[in-house]
């Protein structure tokens, strides 16, 4: 009889196990954080941060600065990478390749803040960010308006969020962004986009997912409740384990 009941019990583990082979492993994501031009002092907090939500919400998180581990065989590890505040030009044109083709195989990238103040002379870059970085008036309260308050990043959001950060202004803006936040210029001193004046966006790019947000210059953006669930909903989008909305 114990043989009989030890067999049942191995063959319902067995059944369970190839029901769901997948959904049991953990998603894995890169922090990418290195910088050839300026350095914010907020990386090491939106480091910790991230690490923190992976804890949180079941996924891992792997952190570098080393260019060199952007290779094609890496890169089939993440569900996403996350530029987070990275500046200058910071891959030789291999990587460049390798992180192309990692998204159009149907990889994520979420950028945060200075992402956009990167690569420049890569033209593929700049459309899957969105647009580049142009200029900054000094650091300031401002207002934030809330465009589409149904996405995983922003139904938390109050319709006009105040907050201190440092607010950027762009070049380049690509067509066909899904604009999330709105910055209001009436608000504070020294925008130049006028009124459409986006902040967070993302798409669907060359096979792949794309989100950014401008926000996180600031330490105590990364123990902000509110920013903190801004940029998971941008990670789980790219990630592919959400839809946006």
């Amino acid at each position: 009889m114990y043989r009989y009941l030890t067999l049942f019990m191995l063959a319902v583990v067995c059944l369970l196990s190839f029901s769901n082979p997948v959904s049991a492993k953990k998603k894995r994501i890169l922090v990418f954080s290195k910088t050839a031009g300026f350095h914010h002092s907020s990386i090491d907090e939106g480091i910790a941060a991230i690490q923190k939500l992976g804890l949180e919400n079941n996924f891992d998180v792997d952190t570098t600065k080393n260019s060199e581990l952007i290779t094609a065989k890496n890169l089939k590890k993440y569900a996403a990478v996350v530029f987070l505040s990275t500046t200058g030009d910071i891959f030789n044109n291999e990587q460049q390749k390798a992180f192309e083709d990692y998204i159009r195989a149907g990889g994520g990238y979420a950028g945060i803040h200075a992402a956009t103040d990167t690569e420049y002379d890569w033209t593929w870059y700049g459309k899957l960010a969105g647009a580049y970085f142009a200029s900054h008036p000094a650091q300031q309260i401002a207002e934030l308006q809330v465009l589409n308050n149904k996405t995983i990043a922003t139904k938390h959001l109050p319709a006009i969020w105040k907050r201190k950060d440092e607010w950027y202004n762009f070049k380049d803006i690509q067509k066909g962004l899904k604009v999330l936040i709105n910055l209001d210029e009436k608000s504070y001193k020294g925008g130049i986009n006028g009124t459409e004046h986006p902040v967070a966006w993302y798409r669907d790019f060359d096979g792949g997912r794309s989100f950014y947000t401008a926000l996180g210059h600031v330490e105590e953006s990364y123990t902000d409740p509110l920013f903190l669930k801004h940029i998971l909903g941008g990670i789980q989008y790219a990630m592919g384990v959400k839809k946006m909305e």
